[in-house]
């Protein structure tokens, strides 16, 4: 399974995602979470996000949740040379970006 971005495009955030990805020509599988019906509240939503915001990202069993860092993930995609990619977040963190503390830089 590839690269699964779940958003809605009526979000700004969601739309920046995806104008990156597209104009990158990143392979990804489109997930629609409409936040109008609130598909986001749902339980089967809250199994990709527990925080239940759009955009999300999932990478097999990695998950990145702010959209900054789904921007972030995606550079990697783009430019595997990138070094701020999912696979150094994964390197740092250890786990999804919904259960890590905030931390600075």
């Amino acid at each position: 399974m590839g690269l699964e971005l779940y958003l809605d495009l009526l979000s700004q955030p969601c739309r920046a995602v995806y104008i990156f990805a597209k104009k990158n020509d990143i392979p990804f599988e489109l997930r629609i979470v409409d936040l109008i019906k609130g598909q986001h509240l749902s339980d089967a939503f809250a199994q990709v996000n527990p925080l239940k915001k759009v955009p999300a990202l999932k990478d097999g069993d990695f998950t990145l949740t702010e959209s900054p860092w789904v921007l972030a993930a995606k550079s990697s995609k783009a430019d595997p040379s990138w070094p701020h990619g999912g696979s150094a977040w994964r390197q740092q963190w250890g786990r999804t970006s919904s259960g890590r503390p905030m931390r600075s830089f």
